[in-house]
């Protein structure tokens, strides 16, 4: 689906220069952004999320866990 928006020279330029600092371009921001934006009711995908990175992770804690007192800095 095409989308026409009207959008202050300006603001494009510098929209522009962040894309090009990204690697994408702005049709690319404002899709992600859009698709953000939706996704915002939907906790179920961020949870899949979660559990997929949490899946791919590569920790090298050596099993290695925080305690307590050094979580919350406590004496």
């Amino acid at each position: 689906m095409n989308l026409t928006l009207s959008i202050d020279d300006r603001v494009i330029q510098k929209a522009r220069q962040v894309a090009q600092s990204m690697g994408k371009s702005v049709n690319q921001l404002v899709r992600d952004y859009l698709e953000q934006l939706t996704a915002l009711d939907e906790p179920q995908q961020d949870v899949e999320e979660l559990r997929q990175l949490t899946a791919e992770g590569q920790g090298r804690s050596g099993g290695w866990k925080f305690r307590r007192e050094e979580v919350y800095d406590l004496p």
